[in-house]
């Protein structure tokens, strides 16, 4: 699975998009001396049981950051919520030593919204892959950013 980094180009005032393998993105992280790396993964047509499951979403948080090696920093968040149907359904925050693994979970639509930053390297496309299989989602698209 590749994905799409998006890299700020000043010369042009505009933003590029590339395909890269997690490589790419783990050398030119280390590279260019980043701050942070940051991975939005979208979700569309997820198993509608594992999203509305706190245990099963609890499970997702440990699992995932034992994947991409990340220290969780006490226990995750996770809280069920929405003020409209619309947005109604889990959102789930997870502290890690290096940052943040946040999620929202929308039950109208059965999509997920997931969000993993961090100040130490990881492969964006093999975490992505996994959150697309653990909740079973028809489609998965993501993005990777650097921060500087």
């Amino acid at each position: 699975m590749a994905s799409k980094v998006m890299t700020n180009n000043v010369a042009a005032n505009n933003v590029m998009a590339e395909t890269v393998s997690d490589a790419e993105i783990v050398a030119q992280f280390k590279q260019r001396g980043c701050w942070g790396l940051y991975t939005s993964v979208d979700l569309k047509g997820c198993d509608p049981a594992s999203i509305r499951d706190a245990e099963k979403i609890h499970r997702f948080i440990i699992e995932l950051c034992d994947l991409i090696d990340m220290k969780r920093f006490g226990e995750p968040q996770i809280i069920h919520f929405g003020p409209c149907e619309r947005v109604a359904g889990f959102s789930m925050t997870q502290l890690i030593e290096t940052s943040l693994v946040s999620g929202h979970f929308a039950n109208e639509t059965n999509a997920a919204y997931l969000d993993i930053f961090s100040c130490k390297e990881y492969e964006p496309s093999k975490a992505a892959e996994f959150c697309r299989n653990f909740f079973g989602a028809e489609s998965a698209t993501y993005q990777v950013l650097f921060r500087d």
